[in-house]
């Protein structure tokens, strides 16, 4: 089968329409395990680069790509140690939760470790948390004494590791959806909800100024208020004969 080769400068191209979307054990097994042992790989789409020379945002690739891969050599941080070399210019990688063993469906046994570890800026150990993420995949040796259901590593295996490096980033739309209910809960505490309110309408009535009527509609008024309307020659004392 002829070897497809998808790297180009040193960054994978695949033709449009494609995407590398591997599961843990196809990582492991399919190019991790060919990489150590110089097997042909199922297509070179993963370029070598020793990953803690470069800053997450400045490895080779777009950063707006959902994941990128990397063979990654293994450098030691200290000449008499077999611990790895995680610190980058302006920062390091720090290993979080648990590892997770991947198991294969092949010989039914372990054969891969993916560590999980986040990108901090700054200096160890008072650096700042970002959203930069990275999967760490190793080839184990497996214990073959050892029974089908009890069956552990004893070492690693080779002198690589296969990186993949993404970038969790929030959506707006799940901000939007998160502050949501807080909004309409604050809506709704802040809401007065309108009493109904009842007027004697028969003290408004005494109370209220007894109302001004035209001399054509005098006659028309409650006994009550009645107002009477005269003349001018009425309020003066004139008679007109």
């Amino acid at each position: 089968m002829e070897r497809l080769n998808f790297i180009k400068n040193g960054v994978s191209r695949l033709p449009p329409g494609f995407r590398f979307q591997p599961t843990d054990e196809e990582l492991v097994f399919q190019y991790l395990r060919c990489k150590i042992f110089s097997c042909q790989l199922p297509a070179s789409i993963i370029p070598e680069i020793n990953v803690s020379k470069y800053d997450p945002w400045d490895l080779p690739g777009n950063c707006d790509d959902q994941e990128r891969y990397f063979f990654s050599s293994k450098e030691a941080k200290y000449r008499n140690g077999n611990r790895m070399n995680r610190t980058t210019n302006s920062g390091y990688w720090k290993a979080t939760g648990s590892d997770k063993k991947i198991s294969s469906s092949v010989s039914n046994g372990i054969v891969g470790l993916r560590k999980t570890l986040v990108f901090y800026q700054g200096k160890s150990p008072n650096g700042s948390r970002t959203d930069w993420v990275m999967h760490e995949y190793r080839l184990l040796s497996l214990d073959t004494t050892a029974s089908t259901s009890s069956q552990n590593y004893v070492n690693e295996i080779g002198e690589w590791v296969l990186c993949r490096i993404v970038m969790k980033k929030r959506s707006i739309e799940s901000d939007i959806n998160a502050t949501a209910p807080r909004k309409k809960n604050a809506m709704t505490n802040n809401v007065q909800v309108a009493q109904p309110r009842f007027f004697d309408f028969l003290s408004v009535h005494n109370s209220a100024p007894a109302p001004i009527h035209s001399s054509t509609s005098s006659s028309c008024s409650s006994s009550n208020n009645v107002l009477e309307v005269s003349s001018p020659d009425q309020q003066s004392g004139y008679t007109d004969f």
